[in-house]
């Protein structure tokens, strides 16, 4: 344990109490020079509290009286399981992990290499990480039969590295990781290494440096993906060169890779955004003749795009039609629609559309339905709105008691106090409570008919279910309910 003593960093001997967290840096930061290779810490301790603790904790899970050889496997546990876990010693994972690379009869390999580069880019303490990959590069992994071949997961470390400097937009780091890799790996990298630094540059408004990466990757014969013309499609739009869009979209196909959703929604986005909205739509087919299927990005892009430009109807037309077609997602809410065509009045269309997509699966959101009920009373179309309220009743979509009293009262205020009683029965199967309310309306409903028994059975339901506080109010409605009957009579 003398030699443990010695060579523990110097961190430890100042320090009674854990550094906090380095905070996330700002963006964007300069860039920074390369660091020079982790140092090998090797002092003499001054025993503090803080110290004590910490090298007690390490005799006692990772140096055993019965087993004080350290081994990758065993350090890895230490840092995973009893380390990471420690809420006064958690920080100081890279000292131990630059302290056990001291030891002579002790060699990291690539599970404590990614272990490391994970915590330290996870936390952003970029100045330790780029020390890490200094080393990792000045000491290749055991499984790499010293430098005959490359340790298979040299590419999978790096890329949380770069990954980590490109979220920060420490983009010439990321470079510096990328180039330092290039070193270590046999053959050439992965397509995701060059998209994630792509679409740094292209987050960056570097585009220029985007292109030069794409060329690059080219010319490094490595093959791009659907997800590397994304990324520069994306960028061609946000930066105004839809033509360039365009023509990387024919590259892509011509080099063999199918587009998916992503690129075609991104595409319709900016057909929109050029206010070239049949070119827009004829992209949508292109996606079916492809056999590409639609999103719910894609449903949104299309139809709030049309709607904003007040072509509702001809929205209306491609929702129907999409629908016919079977391309129409299920999952997609068509509220905005509906709300659409209502607020102009023409809540006759909006129940044309929900019926076609109901029809073939896609069933309105409740909000949707009571926006459609509401603009169907507005026009006085109370039969259409009691057989939608019934239709969503028995699929169990429920609304909200407001809508549902108003709905009985428009049908009560027709005479059609009998259809509103049974709305009110299907409404309780389904649970859907009568409130008071629905009682006072229904029962209104059946004094103007002259429907005393009817009217009669629900005063009692009311009273059962605690809805009349006294004597007076139950006197009140059948008094009611009695009148009106004797001035039926009387008219005779």
């Amino acid at each position: 344990m003398a030699g443990l003593k010695k060579k523990l960093p110097p961190i430890l001997i100042h320090n009674k109490s854990p550094p906090p967290p380095p905070p996330a840096p700002s963006i964007p930061l300069p860039s920074r020079p390369e660091t020079p290779p982790v140092t090998l810490p090797s002092v003499t301790l001054t025993p503090t509290a803080h110290h004590t603790h910490l090298l007690r904790f390490l005799k006692t899970h990772l140096l055993t009286p019965t087993n004080n050889q350290i081994t990758p496997s065993s350090l890895l546990h230490f840092l995973k399981s009893k380390l990471h876990h420690h809420p006064q010693f958690t920080h100081y994972d890279f000292h131990i992990f630059a302290w056990a690379s001291t030891i002579d009869s002790f060699r990291h390999d690539h599970t404590t290499f990614l272990f490391i580069v994970r915590s330290l880019a996870s936390s952003y303490r970029f100045s330790e990480l780029q020390s890490v990959l200094n080393f990792i590069s000045a000491n290749p992994c055991p499984c790499s039969n010293d430098g005959i071949f490359s340790c298979p997961e040299m590419e999978r470390i790096f890329h949380f590295a770069v990954n980590a400097f490109v979220k920060a937009n420490r983009m010439n780091d990321g470079l510096l990781a990328f180039e330092a890799m290039r070193k270590l790996i046999d053959g050439r990298p992965s397509v995701s290494i060059y998209n994630v630094l792509i679409n740094g540059f292209v987050k960056c408004r570097e585009f220029d440096k985007a292109l030069g990466f794409y060329d690059r990757m080219v010319r490094d014969r490595v093959k791009p993906d659907v997800v590397t013309f994304n990324i520069l499609i994306s960028g061609f739009c946000r930066n105004k060169k839809f033509d360039l869009a365009l023509g990387l979209f024919r590259e892509m196909r011509e080099k063999g890779c199918n587009p998916n959703v992503v690129s075609f929604n991104t595409l319709i986005r900016g057909f929109f955004g050029e206010r070239k909205f049949d070119e827009g739509v004829n992209m949508a087919y292109e996606m079916i003749e492809l056999g590409c299927e639609f999103s719910s990005v894609t449903c949104e892009i299309l139809v709030d795009g049309l709607c904003n430009e007040g072509r509702v109807l001809k929205a209306c037309e491609l929702v129907i039609d999409f629908s016919r077609r079977g391309v129409w997602p299920k999952d997609f809410d068509y509220f905005g629609l509906v709300e659409k065509l209502c607020g102009e009045g023409n809540a006759g269309r909006a129940l044309e559309v929900v019926d076609e997509l109901w029809k073939k699966g896609n069933l309105p959101s409740v909000i949707a339905c009571t926006t459609l009920i509401e603009g169907l009373r507005r026009l006085r179309k109370g039969v259409e709105a009691s057989g939608l309220m019934e239709k969503m009743l028995k699929e169990g979509i429920l609304p909200d008691s407001v809508t549902f009293n108003c709905l009985l009262e428009d049908l009560c205020d027709v005479g059609r106090t009998v259809d509103a009683d049974r709305l009110r029965l299907l409404a309780s199967t389904k649970g859907l409570d009568p409130d008071g309310m629905t009682y006072h309306i229904l029962v209104s409903g059946y004094t103007r008919e002259n429907r005393r028994k009817e009217g009669e059975n629900l005063v009692n339901e009311m009273l059962d279910e605690g809805f009349i506080p006294d004597l007076a109010t139950y006197n009140s409605y059948m008094d009611g309910l009695s009148n009106a009957r004797k001035s039926v009579r009387q008219t005779r």
